[in-house]
């Protein structure tokens, strides 16, 4: 893995945990940023050939689709 790869799989790490976080503390707003974060990282990884189909387990997705959808 090179370091740019680290650096976006750690960032999509970080955002997951400050997501759930929000969620848990009632932050909805806050939760829905974090997770626009993460798909914009996902898309970065995807433009540059990166594959993160495990970077986010299958219950922080559900989360991150949820509250990305809360903000169309």
């Amino acid at each position: 893995m090179d370091v740019f790869e680290q650096a976006l799989r750690e960032s999509v790490e970080r955002a997951q945990q400050a997501m759930l976080t929000a969620r848990r503390d009632g932050r909805p707003f806050a939760a829905n940023q974090h997770a626009s974060r993460i798909l914009d990282l996902l898309d970065r990884a995807r433009v540059n050939g990166i594959d993160t189909a495990d970077w986010v387990p299958a219950s922080a997705w559900a989360s991150v689709t949820a509250a990305a959808g809360d903000t169309a």
